[in-house]
């Protein structure tokens, strides 16, 4: 049933207002699984059903009535008694109880006798008629059916059936179910559908290559995908340009019965179709069949294959050219090759059938197929490319091993470019483990680097190795220094990857390796970045840029394009970096590999969400997603894309969910540079929530993230923005002594050209610590000044956090017309740039503010209490302990105490009693004010926070209170 679940639910619910449901579609596609678990579950629900079933096969077709006999197998012979004489003895005879019906007067009365059976056990409860593989119920038993459902409109008679049909045809036996049955297409899986079923299957993960090829060729087929996923081989090497994906005898048989009657020519003429990459009727003659027309017209007649208008030729499913091809015999496939090598001009698919039509080792077919696959990667085909020098590789010579292992690196270096890591990891580690040379070994080392991703931390032995078999190759150093450069940025040790970068850019100078001087400025860029010294990393940049011939350069200048966006991005340059990377995209979208796709998509999510683009970021998000899920690997970056997307336009559980896995994978790759980005989007999205469990959580994750930046000396803008988030958090707690702290330090950080968006962060962390300190008015004040600051630059989603805090430090200031004004501008602004978890959070202050207003200002005059206190006030008032509410709230005891002795002020109460007391009465307040709402009581959330509570006659003298219990 996998992907199958909701279309079960919808038959079940056409049943309930209908009198059948007929699945249809190709064979395999799972119409009889359907028809059973549907059959289960209505009689789970109604034992008291009679079913009448029937299954006929193939070979039941020519056999009359053979379907009534399967239908009237649990008839009681009652039933039949009952009938009058006539109808009685023509069924009777229909079901072998007597002479086979031959005139149309007898078959009327066998039509009859069943209408009336029918009627009779419908008369004593629902009837239900289950009819599968309707189009092999033989002739007469369709005319019966089609007969008797016609005439039993008003009984309680159901059918759920299942018929074959080609794909896009519609069902032929319709007529057999009651007039109102709905007809219902099975749909093909998704490839994510038949990788799951698979996998179930066959108890183990395959392969991806091995995984893919099994989805393309059952085409979302669940029958086919099952029988071709237990026959598939576990070797990765079994699959691709020279070997084909294994096809049972079985399917053979169900596929090809008809076609291997066919003349030798016109099967001869579906081989060579079922061997090209891309059959026509030109390509057909082509290879010297003298005529395919003819061949295909014959195929088409049995459905097999044909050829369209435009001459392509094409086979009614993929797994018909596949069964073709594998039921043929080895020289017969070879000659096919030999064929098709003569008759396209394409190099990548001629080099292809040359090497299939040549199964052996021979230099002049290696040179070919090595030159196909440079060709391949210059035109964006990855994949082809891989598969290309891997055969390359195995048609080398024995007696030629360097050039074998040389072929086999780039056959590597391909399946990186593709994302199929797991070919390029093999590939590589059987150089390493077989050359004799040096530069080999370091190249293999290299491949494995670059295949290990984010997960560098653990590849000093493998640099080490590496640098040792470089010594004295300058070229060869640089690679390693570069990439140990590379590891030293994404594990944290900034002071060694700028060591590293230098020394690749000093060894390749010696060595005149452009391509590498350009990457180890790259890095040094990053380094300098995200040690806060935008200006130096931004010459890198250029000096890199240069070095490539200029932003138009290819894929040199690709990461260097990127990288400068984000200065651009982190300098509030907002729009700019958006351009370029959007340029960037749209120039690489055919030629680039999934890192590329991915690390680009992943810049445009962070720019898109700043420019407050949150559509946009979502999608950009998804696209993302889907090009990691190519790979098979779980990666950090494109998860942190997708949490930081869904703190901006989709749900703060979303996105707390994702940023944990983001999170997870960081620290399964040990990636600090990822990790620290992924705790950051966390605390993010915890604090969305505007709660204290919420706060106490990104306090968590952000305190991390704090500790990480120090450990790394790392003082970029982004970082300065999670300190400002990490002191709202604790001010949401209450720990303000501490968000102050956090600020102070953050303060010291700033050189004289931060962004205004950091200035604006920290000044919104302040404004909010005055508000908890009980200086509303100072706290409004800095508020509104980071919000003229934001005005002046294109961060709306910025803009709208601040308008936030502004208008809930009024509400709780009782400015309610101010509040009133900028809730409202925030809504709007989040509203209509689709940051959904804002747009929540500001209909709630607004209608927290409406309550307000409905309670008649109840306590007006008075702070209110925040959300932290809110809570301490409830749980306190419940009778727990200090310790209690600590543990309940993760904060601390010192926080709880001190949040309590303000909530005592503000209440106007000396006591734990007295406070539960005013907590009751404000609760039965806010009840009353909620009550008298007027159409909108979804939007009033009425609560202990939402009231101000004062206790008369509180005494303001003797001992001081005690709120340490």
């Amino acid at each position: 049933m996998t992907g199958r679940r909701e279309l079960l639910e919808a038959a079940r619910a056409e049943l309930t207002g209908r009198s059948g449901v007929l699945f249809h579609g190709p064979a395999g596609i799972g119409k009889s699984t359907l028809l059973t678990a549907l059959l289960a579950s209505l009689a789970a629900h109604d034992r008291s059903c009679t079913v009448l079933h029937c299954s006929p096969a193939q070979q039941d077709a020519r056999l009359p009535y053979v379907g009534l006999v399967d239908l009237f197998a649990r008839v009681p012979e009652s039933c039949l008694e009952a009938l009058a004489p006539q109808p009685r003895a023509a069924l009777k005879a229909a079901l072998l109880q007597g002479t086979e019906p031959a005139d149309d007067h007898s078959r009327l009365a066998v039509r009859v006798a069943v209408l009336e059976v029918l009627r009779n056990l419908a008369a004593t409860g629902p009837v239900l008629l289950v009819l599968d593989n309707l189009q092999w119920l033989d002739e007469p038993s369709a005319e019966v059916l089609a007969f008797a459902v016609r005439r039993v409109e008003g009984l309680d008679i159901r059918a759920v059936a299942a018929e074959r049909v080609a794909d896009g045809e519609q069902p032929e036996r319709l007529r057999c179910c009651p007039p109102d049955t709905v007809d219902v297409p099975v749909p093909a899986m998704t490839d994510g559908e038949v990788a799951h079923l698979v996998r179930t299957a066959v108890g183990a993960d395959l392969p991806p290559a091995v995984l893919r090829a099994v989805q393309e060729t059952a085409a979302g087929n669940p029958w086919y995908a099952l029988e071709l996923g237990r026959a598939a081989p576990c070797d990765v090497t079994s699959v691709g340009f020279d070997r084909t994906l294994p096809v049972p005898r079985r399917l053979r048989d169900v596929l090809l019965g008809e076609v291997r009657t066919l003349p030798d020519a016109a099967r001869r003429t579906l081989l060579v179709a079922s061997a090209a990459a891309r059959p026509s009727l030109t390509v057909l003659r082509a290879a010297g069949l003298p005529h395919p027309a003819e061949d295909l017209a014959a195929a088409e007649r049995l459905g097999v294959a044909a050829a369209d208008v435009d001459g392509a030729v094409r086979f009614r499913h993929p797994l018909i050219g596949a069964a073709v091809h594998a039921d043929a015999p080895e020289y017969g496939r070879r000659e096919a090759h030999a064929l098709l090598a003569r008759a396209v001009t394409e190099p990548v698919e001629q080099a292809r059938h040359l090497a299939l039509a040549h199964p052996y080792e021979d230099e002049s077919t290696a040179c070919a197929l090595h030159s196909a696959a440079e060709s391949a990667r210059r035109d964006g085909a990855p994949d082809a490319a891989f598969e290309l020098a891997g055969l390359a590789a195995r048609r080398t010579p024995g007696d030629r091993p360097a050039d074998r292992a040389d072929r086999l690196l780039s056959a590597a270096e391909y399946a990186c470019d593709a994302g199929q890591l797991e070919e390029a990891g093999q590939a590589a580690e059987t150089v390493l483990a077989g050359s004799g040379s040096a530069r080999q070994r370091v190249r293999a080392r290299l491949i494995l680097l670059r295949n290990a991703g984010q997960a560098l931390d653990g590849t000093r032995d493998l640099i080490e190795e590496g640098l040792r078999d470089a010594d004295g190759d300058p070229e060869a150093e640089a690679w390693l220094h570069h990439w140990a450069a590379v590891r030293g940025l994404l594990c944290g040790e900034l002071a060694d990857a700028a060591r590293h970068a230098r020394h690749a850019a000093r060894q390749v100078e010696r060595a005149g390796d452009t391509d590498t001087r350009i990457g180890a400025l790259a890095t040094l860029a990053r380094v300098r970045s995200l040690a806060g010294e935008p200006v130096a990393a931004g010459a890198a940049i250029e000096e890199a840029l240069a070095l490539a011939g200029g932003a138009g350069a290819g894929p040199e200048s690709w990461g260097l394009i990127r990288m400068r966006a984000i200065l651009a991005l982190d300098s509030d340059k907002v729009t700019e970096a958006g351009e370029q990377v959007a340029q960037l995209l749209a120039g690489i979208g055919e030629f680039a590999g999934v890192e590329e796709v991915m690390a680009t998509l992943v810049a445009l999510t962070r720019i898109q969400v700043r420019a407050g683009h949150c559509r946009e970021a979502l999608h950009t998000a998804a696209r993302c997603s889907r090009a990691q899920a190519e790979t098979g690997v779980q990666a950090a970056p494109a998860l942190y894309a997708a949490a930081l997307a869904a703190t901006a336009g989709g749900s703060a559980e979303e996105a707390r969910s994702l940023a944990e896995q983001a999170v997870r994978a960081s620290e399964a790759d040990g990636d600090r540079l990822f990790l620290l980005r992924a705790l950051a989007v966390l605390g993010q999205a915890e604090l969305l929530a505007g709660d204290p469990r919420g706060a106490a959580s990104a306090v968590e994750a952000l305190q991390r993230v704090k500790e990480l930046g120090e450990a790394m000396c790392a003082a970029d803008p982004p970082l300065l923005h999670w300190y400002g988030d990490l002191a709202e958090a604790l001010v949401v707690l209450g720990e303000t002594d501490a968000a102050g702290s956090v600020l102070h330090e953050a303060r010291t950080r700033v050189s004289g050209d931060a962004p205004g968006s950091v200035l604006a962060a920290l000044e919104r962390a302040e404004g909010l610590r005055e508000a908890g300190l009980g200086r509303a008015k100072e706290g409004a004040v800095r508020l509104r000044a980071a919000v003229e600051g934001l005005r002046q630059l294109p961060l709306p989603v910025e803009l709208v956090r601040t308008l936030i805090a502004l208008g809930t430090v009024e509400r709780r200031g009782r400015r309610r017309s101010a509040a009133r004004a900028v809730l409202g501008e925030a809504l709007e602004t989040a509203t209509r740039i689709g940051a959904a978890p804002l747009a929540v959070r500001a209909r709630d202050e607004l209608a927290r503010l409406n309550a307000g207003d409905r309670s008649g200002e109840a306590g007006a005059g008075r702070p209110e209490l925040t959300p932290t206190e809110a809570r301490i006030a409830e749980l306190v008032g419940g009778g727990a302990t200090n310790r209690e509410v600590a543990a309940e709230l993760f904060i601390s005891v010192k926080t709880v105490e001190g949040a309590l002795s303000r909530v005592y002020r503000k209440v106007g109460v000396r006591s734990r009693t007295a406070l539960a007391h005013a907590m009751a009465v404000a609760v039965i307040a806010s009840g009353a004010a909620a009550s008298v709402s007027s159409g909108d009581d979804d939007q009033v959330r009425p609560t202990v926070q939402a009231v101000t509570v004062s206790q008369p006659g509180r005494v303001r003298g003797g001992r001081a209170l005690d709120t340490r219990r």
